[in-house]
């Protein structure tokens, strides 16, 4: 069975008139998109193959976290990190099906939708169910980390003011999630056969797990540049350092989609979002390098100085029209208040470049060599940031000792067995 859209009841979640999103969301890190598990038949396709303790504690498990995640989008950070701590309870011990000891890695079809919009993918792997878990543990640290930088205070538009100490939790956050896709990508999709992800949806492809953990790394250097803005001790190199290895991390994840089937609204959606960022990065790198260059004595450095200021200028009136092009895109986003670096970049950029060309201008005219004018190269540097190491958890100990024989049952389980069967008819 694959992936399809089912048939939802309109702007509803979990079939009783609750509305999915009240308000048009605002946007800091970009989630794609959120998948939680929809209720499964585990205990047919395990019945006398495993303990009746096993499978009840697999469904309760998974029972947990599906109830914990309906109402995700409306969660402050307690809910998010107590719905991240019942995925940690659940994953060792439907790790046990993965075992080759077991044998049950295809035994069970396990079911996912969107909470957008409810788009359903039932795979019979235990190892796309654990994809499924540690990429869920991703989308929730990028949602966590979006919950960080816009406190509820500023939802009403507004300049944001997040302290500190919350910046940093978000970079944890961001960290987090890059680590769990890097591994989903490296260690986990290696183990699922290829015809099982021909039934993967779009959102899985192996190059949007890599695009997303890369953008989770931008997105951190975009939290430490706007911390280098606001710190008197930060050189210009510094924050150009900064700057370029943005433009070069949110240049990565664009790449990464370039194989992916990018069709959808999910896929549509992050393109333009890259494309934003890369814009205003670029912009910033530009404004920065422009600084540096201008320190230098020679005339050369003034008009190279003048043409990346120039080209910053530009960048930044680009991006704007990326940025409302972001958000108009489905599901239609709020245009967020400028913040972190550029909170003031909008003002600087175009005054200092204007202030720089009266400056200079005199110097374009004494010197027509064209490659002198031309907009010159950002300074390549070294990449500073990696995914944070994630690693599986050890199997749950309740699997000690399961063989995936079949189990001779007495008489009186199996008419129990029966009737929990017939109860959940």
């Amino acid at each position: 069975m694959g992936c399809g859209p089912s048939i939802p009841d309109k702007y509803t979640i979990g079939g009783k008139g609750r509305k999915r999103r009240s308000v048009i969301q605002e946007v800091a890190v970009f989630v794609p998109t959120i998948r939680i598990p929809v209720a499964s038949d585990i205990a047919h396709p395990l019945r006398g193959i495993v303990s009746k303790d096993l499978v009840d504690r697999l469904s309760t498990l998974r029972a947990h976290v599906a109830s914990l995640a309906e109402e995700i989008y409306h969660a402050d950070v307690s809910a998010v990190q107590e719905l991240q701590h019942a995925l940690e309870e659940y994953l060792p011990v439907v790790l046990g099906l993965t075992t080759k000891e077991s044998r049950l890695e295809s035994s069970v079809q396990f079911r996912w939708k969107t909470l957008d919009d409810d788009q359903e993918c039932c795979l019979a792997s235990a190892w796309y169910e654990v994809l499924s878990v540690v990429h869920m543990m991703a989308m929730l640290a990028l949602f966590e980390a979006n919950l960080l930088l816009i406190p509820k205070s500023s939802q009403g538009g507004g300049e944001r003011k997040v302290a500190e100490d919350a910046k940093k939790d978000v970079v944890d956050s961001l960290l987090r999630a890059s680590g769990c896709l890097d591994y989903s990508v490296h260690r986990i999709l290696v183990q699922i056969p290829a015809q099982v992800k021909k039934g993967f949806p779009s959102y899985l492809q192996e190059g949007m797990l890599e695009a997303i953990s890369i953008q989770a790394l931008a997105q951190c250097v975009e939290i430490q540049l706007g911390l280098a803005s606001e710190c008197e001790k930060a050189t210009l190199s510094v924050k150009r350092r900064l700057a370029c290895e943005q433009v070069s991390y949110f240049s990565q994840a664009h790449y990464c989609l370039s194989g992916c089937d990018t069709s959808d609204s999910y896929g549509k959606k992050l393109l333009l979002f890259l494309k934003w960022k890369w814009m205003e990065a670029k912009a910033v790198a530009y404004y920065y390098h422009g600084l540096v260059l201008d320190k230098g004595g020679e005339p050369a450095n003034h008009i190279s100085a003048v043409c990346c200021l120039s080209a910053a200028d530009d960048l930044l009136s680009d991006s704007k029209r990326a940025c409302l092009s972001f958000c108009l895109a489905n599901p239609v986003t709020r245009v967020p208040p400028p913040w972190g670096v550029m909170k003031n970049m909008h003002k600087k950029i175009p005054d200092v470049a204007y202030k720089k060309f009266q400056a200079h201008g005199h110097l374009f005219e004494q010197n027509k060599n064209s490659a002198l004018q031309s907009v010159p190269d950002l300074p390549e540097f070294a990449l500073s940031l990696r995914p944070d190491g994630y690693e599986l958890p050890s199997t749950d100990s309740i699997w000690d000792n399961v063989d995936g024989q079949p189990q001779i049952q007495s008489l009186k389980e199996h008419m129990i067995d029966d009737e929990d069967e017939v109860g959940t008819k």
